[in-house]
């Protein structure tokens, strides 16, 4: 079971104060409040009292309580020297980032102050640093501190049979047709959450495109499913997605219409690179400043009519269309 820490109570430190004055050993101390001599060691180390003008100095208890509760301040260190707040201030005002002003400080030995960046950020973020509007000297002039360590971390969980790495050899070389690509095209957040699935198929370069009211995954696979559903299952066998959380529900394709889905490595969306080409074409008629809404369902229709039935180089200057109905209708008549 793991021990319990308690931090010294003002009681405690007065009996060490007491015992101190009588010349008790450490260990005998130790004994009496229960605790490990490396805490009164520390004890007394930290919370000692020295008066330079006064050559005032020793162990006092209620003295060492104040000490020991003023560390635990948000910003603590900072807030107990003046010339320490008037500097990181200042330089604060002149748009120095809290690491700057702390990495000069280790440099400019000859001011004798010291403090980590960590710190002053608690500072700027304690009450007084609020009165004093500090945050918005900040680089990213955030008013609420975001909690450290929280962000994301980015990227799904992929089971190690949905990496690229495991895709079959006839996807990549492209000589097997119903494997698609995936990927998500986003317009301005002034216009809202509304967003695109683009996908294409490998073989064909058929191009389809699908509304979606948010990034929320459970929404972009309805609307592959929706849109899918119809191809014959040869035509619709597998589909590779970057690590987007928007494909976080990439097992209900699996499930629903049969097909497997696989992810590119991290940062690394140049392997799908059919869907981000075909990405590229879309941005010539929707760019990232198109408010989609005004987008009407005829008219997502008409671009994506129009690019399947614009002739392709590495097909031979056909049509996406042709290639893919010719594929559809050998399976029908099969």
């Amino acid at each position: 079971m793991p021990r319990i820490y308690n931090h010294l109570s003002l009681a405690d430190r007065e009996t060490i104060n007491r015992l101190r004055d009588a010349k008790v050993p450490v260990a005998r101390i130790a004994v009496e409040l229960g605790r490990h001599p490396a805490t009164i060691y520390r004890e007394l180390r930290r919370n000692f009292f020295y008066d330079d003008e006064a050559w005032f100095r020793g162990y006092f208890g209620r003295v060492a309580h104040r000490k020991a509760a003023s560390r635990r301040l948000r910003g603590g260190k900072v807030m107990r020297n003046p010339a320490l707040v008037a500097y990181i201030v200042d330089r604060l005002a002149q748009c120095w980032s809290p690491e700057q002003i702390a990495g000069h400080l280790r440099r400019d030995r000859g001011r004798g102050l010291r403090v980590c960046h960590e710190t002053i950020y608690q500072f700027v973020y304690s009450s007084r640093g609020r009165e004093l509007g500090l945050w918005n000297h900040l680089p990213r002039q955030r008013k609420v501190r975001r909690e450290r360590y929280a962000r994301k971390p980015r990227g799904l969980n992929i089971p190690p049979a949905n990496t690229i790495a495991q895709r079959p050899r006839q996807i990549a070389e492209r000589v097997e047709f119903g494997h698609w690509e995936g990927d998500l095209i986003a317009f301005r957040k002034d216009f809202g959450k509304a967003n695109l699935t683009s996908l294409i198929e490998r073989c064909s370069r058929y191009v389809v495109l699908a509304r979606n009211p948010s990034r929320h995954s459970k929404g972009v696979m309805e609307g592959i499913e929706r849109h899918l559903h119809t191809l014959p299952p040869a035509l619709r066998q597998s589909i590779t997605f970057d690590r987007g959380t928007e494909f976080a529900a990439f097992a209900t394709l699996q499930i629903r219409l049969g097909m497997q889905s696989y992810f590119c490595k991290p940062s690394a969306p140049w392997q799908k690179g059919s869907v981000e080409n075909s990405n590229g074409r879309i941005r010539r008629f929707l760019p990232l400043d198109t408010d989609i809404s005004h987008l009407t369902d005829a008219d997502l229709a008409a671009l994506t009519d129009r690019l399947n039935r614009t002739p392709r180089k590495c097909l031979g200057f056909r049509t996406p269309a042709e290639v893919l109905y010719e594929q559809i209708a050998a399976h029908r008549a099969a």
